[in-house]
């Protein structure tokens, strides 16, 4: 009897004390929400390949990929906690850093990350609609974006770069870009606004789509009004004839880069892990999106991002010799 029960003591405590190690693991593990955006987009097919290089490649860290309305949301969601990272455009981060326009008086401290591919702005339209140029949009029925998206923050200062009144001029839906594809194909709008990677996958699908003959409309020409009012943000740029199905010609448009951004709270040890990982296994990203090849060192300049590089990433932009 007094056998059974030593064992059975050194049984209990063996099995508390396996309790007690696997707590402590558990608090040891570390665990990153990544906003991102819709699943038509290219932030969410990008922000699991990070999500599943940075699990795979860290100890005791579990990432995972948040659906969101894109960039104003995911900045949201870090100012409250409910984020650690997030996908985001320079000029809605800059923004949320001033606090204004969608962030007006409620400012997000946050610090870059990584500089990683610049998001090109579409305005699409189909054959039949009677829209060749943006003063054509004037009296159609035109998506500038889901709500909590930078898409919208861009359109506007588009529309307004090209001359028009974005609550005059045509009648506005709020629809992301799956959506607004399913709209177009249905006569439901005559145009809309997505600003992202290439191939974006839900414009592939309009471009693709038997009996429609998808037209990009050119509007780099309001770059330098949208520049002299909100900053040196955009740039002119193409989207290359082929980028789409039957697709056969330049379109001249407006982009500004993205950037992975984190609020204020994370340490210089974990910023610079993540950003070693990133761009060390950025092989691994590519195989997802191809758009992840713009995750390399010579983007990591200050002029590609308004947001202060987190000190953790400066040093290990330091280490590789570029300047951050």
């Amino acid at each position: 009897m007094r056998t059974r029960i030593k064992t059975a003591a050194i049984f209990a405590f063996a099995l508390s004390a396996g309790l007690a190690l696997a707590g402590i693991a558990h608090a040891q593990q570390k665990v990153y929400s990544i906003g991102t955006g819709g699943t038509g987009g290219v932030y969410y097919p990008l922000g699991g390949a990070v999500a599943n290089v940075l699990s795979k490649s860290l100890p005791n860290v579990q990432a995972t990929a948040e659906v969101t309305g894109g960039s104003v949301d995911n900045l949201k969601l870090i100012g409250t906690g409910q984020s650690e990272l997030g996908f985001t455009m320079a000029d809605a981060a800059l923004d949320a850093l001033k606090g204004q326009d969608k962030f007006k008086n409620n400012k997000v401290g946050l610090q870059a990350l990584l500089v990683v591919y610049p998001n090109r702005m579409h305005v699409v339209t189909v054959e039949g609609t009677g829209i060749n140029t943006m003063a054509d949009l004037k009296g159609k029925r035109v998506s500038t974006g889901s709500p909590g998206s930078a898409t919208e923050v861009m359109a506007f200062r588009v529309i307004e770069g090209s001359g028009l009144d974005k609550d005059k001029d045509m009648t506005r839906e709020r629809l992301g870009v799956a959506e607004s594809v399913n709209a177009i194909k249905d006569r439901k709008i005559d145009a809309f606004f997505w600003v992202g990677g290439i191939p974006t996958a839900a414009v592939t699908d309009l471009a693709a789509t038997p009996g429609l003959k998808m037209k990009l409309i050119d509007h780099s020409d309001a770059v330098e009004k949208m520049n002299a009012k909100y900053g040196k943000l955009y740039s002119p740029s193409v989207i290359k004839a082929g980028s789409y199905p039957g697709y056969d010609k330049d379109n001249k448009i407006a982009e500004v880069w993205n950037l992975i951004v984190t609020g204020d709270k994370m340490s210089n040890d974990d910023a610079y892990t993540i950003v070693k990982t990133l761009v060390e296994k950025k092989a691994d990203i590519v195989a997802v999106h191809k758009e992840a090849e713009s995750f390399n060192l010579d983007n990591q300049v200050q002029d590609r991002s308004p947001i202060p590089f987190h000190s953790g990433a400066l040093k290990y932009f330091k280490e590789k010799g570029v300047g951050g």
